[in-house]
């Protein structure tokens, strides 16, 4: 399967079940950036349940349509501080959170001008993590439509992406009951390296 994917920030388990199942992964570079999708935010498992992390970004004034590797971070906001520490407060007593936690620091640490940028840092070093070797390729034009490609840019949408995958052990999952389809982070830090046979294993 080849597939067709836009870049997002620390992808939803569906997006790296897609990603790890695929023969080949070619990444959308040049769609309209939209707002309210995982382009520049991921979910997690808080100690309240789920919460949406969310980047912020600069939105171009003239021009309605911009596209997503041209949208710059907003670094007014410590919003990396903040994440980090959701992230903790979240994963600290997961099995995992402690054995990856210094291969994302850089995540949090460094200063990206650009989102695309960030979100395939992001998507390397937890391919890393995983132990699972991240090669793809980019598109040089829009694809309205994609024949060549299993197509699967709307799993960026989280309201268009209604994939359901097995329960595994969650932090919380005693207090608010299993959520399905987080970010993969929530799945790396419970599950660790066995992460990736999970991804293997679950029908897209």
């Amino acid at each position: 399967m080849n597939i067709l994917l836009l870049p997002t920030y620390f992808p939803s388990i569906s997006q790296f079940a897609a990603m790890v199942q695929a023969d080949s992964i070619t990444f959308e570079m040049e769609d309209n950036f939209q707002k309210q999708t995982n382009r520049n935010r991921m979910y997690i498992y808080s100690p309240n349940g789920i919460q949406m992390l969310n980047i912020p970004v600069k939105h171009s004034k003239g021009d309605r349509h911009q596209k997503t590797k041209d949208v710059r971070i907003e670094d007014a906001f410590d919003w990396q501080k903040q994440h980090f520490k959701s992230l903790e407060a979240a994963y600290r007593t997961s099995p995992f959170f402690e054995y990856f936690e210094d291969d994302l620091a850089p995540v949090f640490q460094k200063k990206h001008d650009f989102l695309m940028d960030l979100n395939f840092e992001a998507m390397e070093i937890v391919s890393d993590c995983l132990g699972f070797e991240f090669s793809y390729k980019k598109t040089e034009e829009y694809f309205h439509e994609a024949p060549q490609f299993t197509d699967f840019r709307p799993l960026a949408n989280g309201k268009k992406d209604t994939l359901e995958f097995e329960p595994y052990t969650q932090v919380f999952g005693e207090k608010h009951g299993y959520l399905n389809n987080l970010s993969i982070l929530d799945l790396l830090f419970n599950e660790g390296r066995h992460a990736l046979d999970y991804l293997k294993n679950q029908s897209l």
